[in-house]
């Protein structure tokens, strides 16, 4: 065997000694290179696998709020129309309050109204008679100076 080396020129000892350094190389590389490379690649696939995680996470929550405004916009909707239709209500009845107001204002306004025509229909009457009562005395007296005169 060892002429089978020397006959291509191979010297077994720096062949030994070359597989040794390889080794050394080899395992220096494993341990040094190797395995903090593959410790940093499952960390980084972690930390992607975190962030679709994440990402599908921020997702259900957006599509969670979205339903929640939309909900809660339904909810102020609602509640602005039972607002409007409450003050629709409210002007109604005030409208209400109002006119019955106006027409026992009126009415009163009316009834006043009526009495003072009957309070001036009274004295309009007193004050004729009371005309009435003092021509029919100066005439009374007009015809008995002319009489006894």
């Amino acid at each position: 065997m060892s002429q089978l080396l020397s006959a291509f020129g191979i010297d077994w000892h720096l062949l030994l000694a070359q597989a040794v350094n390889f080794g050394i190389v080899l395992i220096a590389l494993w341990y040094f290179l190797y395995t903090p490379v593959l410790t940093m690649l499952e960390e980084r696939k972690q930390l992607v696998a975190k962030g679709v995680k994440d990402a599908e996470q921020a997702g259900e929550l957006l599509a969670g709020a979205d339903s929640e405004a939309n909900k809660r916009v339904g909810a102020a909707e609602q509640e602005a129309e039972a607002i409007v239709a409450s003050a629709h209500e409210t002007a109604s009845a005030e409208k209400m309050r109002l006119v019955k107001e106006a027409e026992e204002r009126a009415h009163t306004i009316a009834k006043d109204a009526e009495a003072r025509a009957i309070e001036a229909t009274a004295r309009a009457k007193r004050e004729s008679e009371r005309d009435i009562a003092r021509l029919a005395v100066l005439a009374a007296e007009k015809i008995l100076k002319e009489k006894y005169d």
